[in-house]
């Protein structure tokens, strides 16, 4: 995990079309597409809502020149997340259908319907569309530029500096659990080496555990000394100087979000049209 965040920031700083975007037009466009995405019905019009929002991202993504396997590794890091709760729904009833066709009827009265399966699969699509957007702004925004994007947005000044602090005090603690890893390497020791005693191995996982922790409480109070001799107080603010947004990100603004709010609303007539 402390590793796959320096992944994450190290992919973020690279240069291509979309890195380059200013963070507010990926911002708009990412929860533009969240919420639209949520917004649409249960119901088969989000398949191809889906499909077009996914293109759409596929697009991005070819054009951040980001490998495939970087979305797949981020990808399968975040779907245990979801896919049990997507899953036990093929075993429920849910308030989106009327009538419930049994396909598949299991032991202790457990059974698995047609319309939970739809309803699973609509879920499904949602939870992959959302997901997808996500990780494009985080694989092509480096933190600081979200933070001082979303402040240019109108993020409250209290949210900014305590989410930048708890951005950067994140990767001092990878830093320190870096050290840690590496110094237990260094002394041949491994958790998964089966040649030592288990309890051995839990009692030095643990002894190193509690030093992790106690580090990064050490370094969080030298952090906030050298705040508090810096000027830190209650009134105290991140800097975010206005930028006005360019040509360029006007224009991924002006092509991308029509295709993000108009996409739902013809698929939703469209459908209506056929009923």
């Amino acid at each position: 995990m402390i590793e796959d965040l320096f992944f994450i920031e190290k992919q973020a700083s690279r240069k291509s079309p979309v890195h380059d975007l200013d963070a507010r037009a990926k911002i708009i466009l990412c929860f533009a597409a969240v919420v639209a995405m949520v917004a649409v019905p249960y119901s088969p019009v989000v398949f191809p809502v889906g499909l077009v929002f996914f293109l759409l991202f596929a697009l991005l993504w070819g054009l951040s020149r980001l490998s495939p396997l970087v979305y797949a590794r981020r990808l399968v890091m975040v779907i245990p997340f979801g896919f049990f709760l997507i899953s036990v729904q093929i075993f429920v009833q849910n308030p989106y259908y009327t009538v419930y066709t049994s396909i598949a009827d299991l032991p202790l009265g457990i059974h698995i319907y047609q319309q939970s399966v739809e309803f699973a699969l609509v879920l499904l699509v949602k939870f992959l569309v959302c997901i997808s957007y996500i990780i494009l702004l985080s694989s092509t925004t480096r933190v600081p530029d979200l933070l001082e994007g979303a402040g240019r947005l109108g993020l409250p000044a209290e949210f900014s500096l305590v989410l930048g602090m708890m951005v950067r005090y994140i990767f001092v603690f990878g830093y320190t659990a870096r050290k840690v890893k590496e110094s237990l390497f260094s002394r041949c020791f491994s958790a998964f080496d089966r040649n030592l005693p288990y309890r051995y191995r839990l009692r030095v996982l643990a002894y190193t555990i509690g030093t992790l922790f106690l580090r990064s409480y050490e370094q969080g109070e030298r952090t906030y000394m050298a705040m508090l001799c810096r000027g830190y107080g209650r009134e105290s603010h991140l800097y975010i100087r206005k930028k006005p947004l360019r040509e360029r990100d006007i224009l991924f603004l002006v092509v991308s979000l029509p295709v993000i709010v108009c996409t739902p609303v013809i698929a939703w007539i469209s459908a209506q049209g056929m009923l």
